[in-house]
This record gives structure tokens, sequence and C-alpha cells, in this order.
């Protein structure tokens, strides 16, 4: 079974000069877990739920975020009003961020005449979940790992039959 057979076509794209905001409403909205980031034409990266998690767990970052416990929510000190306003400042700072900024580049992309077990065996070696499928170096689909688990079970099923 080849990757064409079981990718999602015209995948849901970003920008690499959309703010961050913009590709987690995205990735919300479709209940995705990655974009494809395009400059032009060209896959230039993609974009992951974890890249964008990771940007609220740097060292600079961290240092200005506070979120409050429950019981701090009833008892809110003064003190730490000041360090929500720097939170407020610090999430709305990262949602201004170009993609270009979080995304992993460069992209790790796959053909979409490749083997199912290419695709997989280059999800492993690599730790990612997710392969821009391109025809010509233009991306024409994407393929999860959910993908091929299920191309696999649709494949013994046929096989059955």
């Amino acid at each position: 079974m080849q990757v064409k057979d079981i990718m999602t076509p015209d995948p849901m794209t970003v920008r690499v000069d959309s703010p961050v905001r913009e590709a987690a409403g995205l990735l919300r909205k479709y209940h995705i877990g990655g974009l494809p980031v395009m400059d032009g034409e060209r896959v230039a990266g993609i974009v992951t739920e974890t890249d964008i998690l990771s940007l609220l767990d740097t060292g600079d970052l961290s240092a200005d975020l506070w979120l409050p416990s429950p019981l701090e929510v009833i008892e809110v000190p003064v003190r730490e009003f000041i360090n929500w306003e720097k939170t407020k400042r610090a999430l709305t700072d990262i949602g201004d961020m170009e993609v270009r900024q979080v995304m992993s580049s460069p992209v790790i992309a796959i053909g979409e005449d490749s083997d199912i077990a290419d695709a997989a065996s280059l999800m492993l070696h690599e730790g990612i979940a997710r392969l821009p499928v391109l025809r010509d170096g233009k991306l024409v689909g994407i393929v999860t790992r959910a993908d091929i688990v299920q191309g696999i079970g649709a494949s013994s099923r046929e096989e059955e039959s």
C-alpha cells in the first residue's frame, strides 16, 4: 500500500509569517496535531501542538508565567496581580510570534508513491507523528501515524475477504 492511498489530501496549512495564534486556532478547530508551514509554494517546516506548548516552557518566559491554584483564585494577593499581568502579556506575546519562530525545520517529508512501511519507519526513526506528502516537491497531502494504522487495518480486512 502506498502513502497516497492513506494520506489526507490537500491538508490545512499555515504561512511562515502567520501568527502562532492562528496556527493554534487551526489545530484546535480541526482537531489536528500539526500543520505544514508554507513559504509560497514550498513547505518550509511543520508546526505542531508540541512546538506551541514548548513556548510555555522556556526559561525566559516561564519566569513571567504565574498561574494560580484553585485556592489562590479565591484570595489572590495584590502583589500577585502584577505577575498575572505579566502572564497575560507573555501569552499575548506568544500568540503574536510568527510561526517561522516555532516551526520544526527543515521539514521531513515523503513522496506519495512511497510504501506505508517506509513512512512508518521514517516516523519512528525521526520520532515524529506526521509527514507532509510531496509530488514533484509540491505539497499534496499529509500522512499521520493514525493513517498508517488505519491503512494496515483496512489492508488486513481486504485480505480476509
